[in-house]
C-alpha cells in the first residue's frame, strides 16, 4: 500500500510509503530520482489523484524502489582486460599512422570495436591513454630485452644480449617502435610514467655502473649517455635492417661492435 498527494513541486517530492508488511518510509524524489517519481505518478503504482492503490503486489513496488535506489548510486561494472588491451592495440595502430597529436580518440574507439564513451571509461583522458600505452610498451621492451638475462656472464656478453634482444624486438614490432619514438618525447608523459618505464631496466643500469667501477667501461662517460647511445645506435641499426633484411645479422653484430668500441675502456 502507498498513500500520497499531488505535489506542488514534483522535483522535490517527499513520498510517504507504507509497504504491505506495515513498514513506513519517506522517499525524496529529487531530480536524480525522477525515474521513481515517474513510475509512481505516471505508471500506476499509485493513483496520484485519489491516492488509492491500484492493486500491484507489494513485491513489485519494493522492486521498483530497489531499482531506483540502485540507479541513484549505480555499481560500476568490472572493467574488461580484453577491452583495455583492444583499446591499447588500436591506439598503437592509430598513433603510428597519424601521430599522437592528430590521432582522434573516435578512430581509436572505432578500431578497438568499442564506443568512444567506453574508451573514456578505461582512460579518463587522451593523455591518460598515452601514459598507459607508454608504460605498456616499455614493459614489452623490458620483457624482450631482460628475458634470460645472462647474469653470470661477462659485461660484454650481457650488454650484447640486451642489444640483440632490443634490435630483434624493434624489427618484429615496427608500429610499437614508431609509437615509442613519439611517446618518449611527448609532453603528455608524467614523471610517474617515466619512472615506471625505467624501473624494469634497473638491472641493466646496475650492470653498467658496476662495470665502470671495475674499470671495464669508461669512467668519463655518464651512465645516461651510455644508455642513450645504445638506444640511438640500435634504432639506426633497425632502420638499416628494415631496408636490407638480408643484412640483418651483419648490421646487428657490427652495430654492437661500434657501440662496445665507444664505451669500453682501452
Amino acid at each position: 500500500m502507498c498513500h500520497m498527494s499531488e505535489p506542488d513541486n514534483p522535483d522535490n517530492l517527499v513520498v510517504p510509503l507504507r509497504l504491505a508488511n506495515g513498514i513506513g518510509m519517506h522517499f525524496h524524489a529529487r531530480p536524480q530520482n525522477r525515474i521513481f517519481t515517474y513510475l509512481v505518478l505516471r505508471l500506476g503504482v499509485c493513483n496520484s489523484v485519489s491516492a488509492g492503490p491500484l492493486g500491484l503486489p507489494s513485491v513489485y513496488f519494493r522492486c521498483i524502489i530497489e531499482c531506483t535506489l540502485s540507479y541513484r548510486n549505480p555499481v560500476a561494472r568490472p572493467k574488461s582486460e580484453d577491452k583495455r588491451n583492444a583499446i591499447l592495440d588500436a591506439a598503437t595502430r592509430v598513433f603510428a599512422e597519424r601521430g599522437l597529436t592528430a590521432a582522434p580518440t573516435s578512430e581509436i574507439s572505432k578500431q578497438a570495436g568499442v564506443a568512444e564513451g567506453t574508451l573514456f571509461t578505461y582512460f579518463k583522458t587522451k593523455d591518460d591513454l598515452i601514459n598507459a600505452l607508454y608504460r605498456e610498451i616499455k614493459l614489452e621492451v623490458a620483457d624482450a630485452m631482460m628475458s634470460d638475462f645472462p647474469r653470470k656472464k661477462n659485461v660484454r656478453t650481457r650488454l650484447q644480449h640486451v642489444w640483440d634482444r632490443y634490435v630483434n624486438w624493434g624489427i618484429a614490432n615496427p608500429k610499437q617502435r614508431k609509437v615509442m619514438a613519439q611517446l618518449q618525447v611527448s609532453e603528455a608523459l608524467t614523471k610517474e610514467s617515466r619512472d615506471a618505464g625505467g624501473a624494469p631496466f634497473v638491472e641493466m643500469q646496475n650492470t653498467i655502473r658496476d662495470a665502470i667501477e671495475r674499470h671495464i667501461l669508461r669512467a668519463d662517460l655518464p651512465i645516461e649517455l651510455i644508455l642513450t647511445t645504445m638506444a640511438a645506435l640500435a634504432q639506426a641499426t633497425m632502420d638499416l635492417i628494415v631496408r636490407k633484411p638480408a643484412m640483418a645479422t651483419k648490421y646487428r653484430n657490427s652495430g654492437f661492435e661500434i657501440y662496445w668500441a665507444g664505451i669500453a675502456r682501452k
